[in-house]
Parts: structure tokens; C-alpha cells; sequence
């Protein structure tokens, strides 16, 4: 395992999209920083790439690397080595150099620009979305032969994270508008981990306004202890979950 995910690293950190990301996000974070004074507001601008371009690069990132890994996949295959330690590998290897990218490119800043609890709580749900995405795109690229209808998925699972979940929540909210929703909202939530997220890192920043009329549901449970850890072992199980389906899909995969 450790050979296969040494070579997965070198190879991923070498790539040119990966070199191009980690200088983007560094770029671009000691510029939302660097023009403002209040780190607040550099703070809510990362905050809108943490939770849009990293979930998209890591993903799309990660499928196409798995289909263009397909014959090397196919030697390792052929090695006297189990299929779960090969893919545990692969993920272990993407998950390593993309969380590395982020944490050069926009953890750096975050330490030296706001060195406090809620400049760490983003950096841990940057890198927990990071590997989540990877797990997603494994998942999404095993079920898939054919790489343009794997990539397609991808982008799709990601416009659905990002985009069209919250669109849905809003109907949902529209349709039940006479029936009390803010509980529900709590559970609603847990099903995007990109929403998740953003949650967190707004009741950190004390902003919890702009999470609208569940701002204070969200604050009562999220705020808590028990809430935070609660919403980190969600983000973990959104790792997990995706990670094992796609272990159990390629040990009975023909290749």
C-alpha cells in the first residue's frame, strides 16, 4: 500500500491542474485577505471558493484520474494484491495530495490571517469536504465504464451538491411555509455536506443571520459541543459511506 500510494502522490502533486490550483487558492486567498481589512469579510470571500471550486476540482479532478489510471489500475490488479488495499490506496493517495494542495493554498493564509478557532474549523471542513469528494468520485467513477458518462456524473453530483440542493431545500420550505420547519431544516441539512459545512463556518464567524429564519435552530444545536461533534462525525460518515460502497463495487468489478 505504501508503494502504490507513494506513487499516487508524486504523480498527483506533479500534475500541472494540481500545481495550478494550489497557486490559485494561494493567490487567491492572500488576496481576499490582503484587500480588506476586516478579516471577516476575506473570511466570507474564501468562504464562497471553499465551498464551490474545491468540492468541483476535487471531484472532477479525481474521476478523470481514476480513468486515466485504468491500465496501471489493471497491472496492480494482476499483482498478488487484494482489490480493497489497491483502491484503499488510491484513495489514500488522491485524498493526501489534493488535502495537501489545499492546506499549502489556503491553509497558509488562514494561519496567518486568522489564527483562531474559526480559521481553524474552515481549514478542517475544507479538508473534510476535500476527502469527501474524493470518496464521491470514486464512487461515481467505479459504477461508470465509460469515461465522458463518469465525468458527466461528476459534474452533475457537484452541480447537485452546490447548486440544486439548496433550490430543493427552498421549495421544500416554499411548499411546508404553514407547518413548522426549523427542526427538520436540522436533519435537511446533514444530507449536503457542502450545507454542513457552511453552517459551521457561520456559527464560528457569529454570523449566524445569514442562515435565515433557522439561523436560531441552527445555533442552538450546531453551536453546542455535542452539535459540532455531531456534525463532524456526519462529515466523516459522508466519507466513509461513499469510500466503502466503492470498495465493495470494485472488489466485484470486471475489469
Amino acid at each position: 500500500m505504501k508503494k502504490i500510494m507513494k506513487y499516487v502522490i508524486i504523480d498527483i502533486l506533479r500534475n500541472k491542474i494540481v500545481l495550478a490550483y494550489t497557486i490559485f487558492l494561494l493567490l487567491l486567498s492572500f488576496m481576499l485577505f490582503g484587500l480588506e481589512d476586516n478579516t471577516t469579510k476575506g473570511l466570507l470571500g474564501l468562504l464562497n471558493i471553499l465551498l464551490i471550486i474545491v468540492p468541483m476540482i476535487c471531484i472532477v479532478f479525481s474521476t478523470i484520474y481514476i480513468y486515466n489510471s485504468a491500465e496501471f489500475i489493471e497491472l496492480l490488479v494482476s499483482q498478488p494484491l487484494t482489490r480493497s488495499r489497491i483502491w484503499l490506496s488510491l484513495f489514500a493517495g488522491m485524498a493526501f495530495s489534493l488535502s495537501l494542495a489545499f492546506l499549502i493554498g489556503a491553509g497558509i493564509p488562514l494561519l496567518i490571517f486568522v489564527p483562531d478557532i474559526t480559521g481553524i474549523t474552515m481549514l478542517f471542513t475544507g479538508l473534510l469536504l476535500s476527502i469527501i469528494f474524493i470518496a464521491i468520485a470514486l464512487l461515481a467513477s467505479v459504477k461508470t465504464r465509460d469515461k465522458a458518462k463518469g465525468i458527466g456524473v461528476a459534474i452533475l453530483l457537484w452541480l447537485y451538491f452546490s447548486l440544486l440542493f439548496d433550490g430543493i431545500v427552498l421549495f421544500l420550505l416554499f411548499q411546508f411555509a404553514d407547518y413548522p420547519m426549523e427542526k427538520p431544516m436540522i436533519l435537511i441539512s446533514t444530507l449536503n455536506p457542502i450545507d454542513l459545512g457552511r453552517i459551521l463556518i457561520l456559527l464560528k464567524m457569529d454570523i449566524a443571520a445569514l442562515l435565515g429564519y433557522t439561523g436560531a435552530v441552527f445555533q442552538q444545536f450546531f453551536g453546542t459541543l455535542w452539535g459540532q461533534a455531531t456534525s463532524f462525525i456526519i462529515l466523516l460518515l459522508w466519507t466513509l459511506i461513499p469510500l466503502w460502497i466503492s470498495v465493495r463495487r470494485f472488489n466485484h468489478k470486471d475489469l
